[in-house]
């Protein structure tokens, strides 16, 4: 692999592996949920400090510095993760489960420009690959945010490239690549798509954003008309990267509008002239549905998370 085959941490990468290495140990687990489901659960009164470890590392509920063990409290300290206001602490960063894994991603809420998100779009994106991808000699894994769609895969692929233009993204898969003891087959690539991306691969796998962000933020906005930009261009030049027999697999959201599903409709063209044997399929009708309020979806009456699949002949 052309990058460092062992992804060397940093003293705060090391402390942060030090925290998610003693959660596990602790018997830690959290599935993460919706930002307003989230909203939701921290508005209640009895929510208004952390209690336990959940509280703290899969709520971000503000805790007392006695709420967690010291050390995994000078972990998390030595991880610069630990911020401090009006006497309390709270965590930049989250700690969720998936299957048997343990990945660090942004803490909530997830206002940051850079933010790493992780939520029910990464799990149905992670039960389809298990569904759909067999074995792969090289995968790669574009918008990988925190890098678990990519190493959710690594019994199956002999190596994975995380690639993202966020570096503070590829920051976290690097931590959660030590999580997964998975290293000496990851490599990470930090740009636009498949710019820094060498060669062919026979696996492109992707969960881009797809929404439209007022404010931007890389890990939320799809871009082009009505969010659907990103997962255009993946399909178009990951169609290009791919070796013969190779595979694409696309999770992302579709705005649906007067029943017309705009991504269908924007990468039908490309898949056939591409000639590739292709799927799709809507996996849930509805996500995402408090966008609707908003002007730029004021024709869109919903938003369906959907799968592309595409083999080349």
């Amino acid at each position: 692999m052309s990058g460092t085959p062992r992804l060397e941490l940093d003293a705060s990468g090391r402390a942060l592996v030090e925290v998610g290495t003693q959660l596990r140990e602790l018997g830690y687990r959290f599935t993460t949920v919706t930002p307003e489901t989230h909203r939701r659960n921290n508005a209640r009164t009895s929510a208004q400090e952390a209690r336990s470890l959940r509280d703290v590392f899969g709520w971000s509920r503000a805790f007392a510095s006695d709420t967690l063990p010291p050390a995994l409290l000078d972990a998390l300290r030595r991880a610069g993760a630990v911020e401090e206001r009006d006497g309390r602490l709270s965590s930049t960063v989250r700690f969720s489960t998936l299957g048997t894994g343990l990945y660090v991603h942004s803490a909530y809420p997830t206002l940051d420009e850079h933010a790493v998100f992780f939520g029910p779009d990464t799990y149905r994106f992670c039960a389809l690959l298990d569904a759909r991808v067999a074995a792969a000699r090289r995968c790669v894994d574009v918008c990988c945010g925190s890098g678990v769609g990519g190493l959710s895969l690594a019994a199956r692929a002999q190596q994975i490239v995380l690639a993202d233009v966020n570096p503070a993204a590829l920051r976290l898969a690097r931590v959660n690549a030590h999580l997964a003891g998975v290293t000496d087959r990851v490599e990470l690539a930090c740009g636009d798509l498949f710019a820094p991306v060498a060669g062919e691969v026979d696996l492109v796998i992707a969960n881009p954003p797809y929404l439209l962000d007022a404010g931007h933020r890389v890990y939320r906005d799809g871009g082009g008309a009505i969010g659907e930009g990103l997962a255009v261009r993946i399909v178009r030049e990951g169609l290009a990267r791919l070796a013969r027999g190779g595979q694409l697999v696309l999770y992302t959201g579709a705005p649906i509008i007067d029943g017309r599903d705009r991504v269908r409709e924007a990468i039908a063209p490309i898949l056939d002239a591409g000639a590739a044997r292709w799927t799709y399929e809507e996996l849930d009708p509805d996500v995402f549905g408090e966008e609707l309020e908003l002007p730029a979806y004021a024709a869109v009456e919903r938003i369906a998370a959907v799968a592309a699949i595409a083999t080349v002949a």
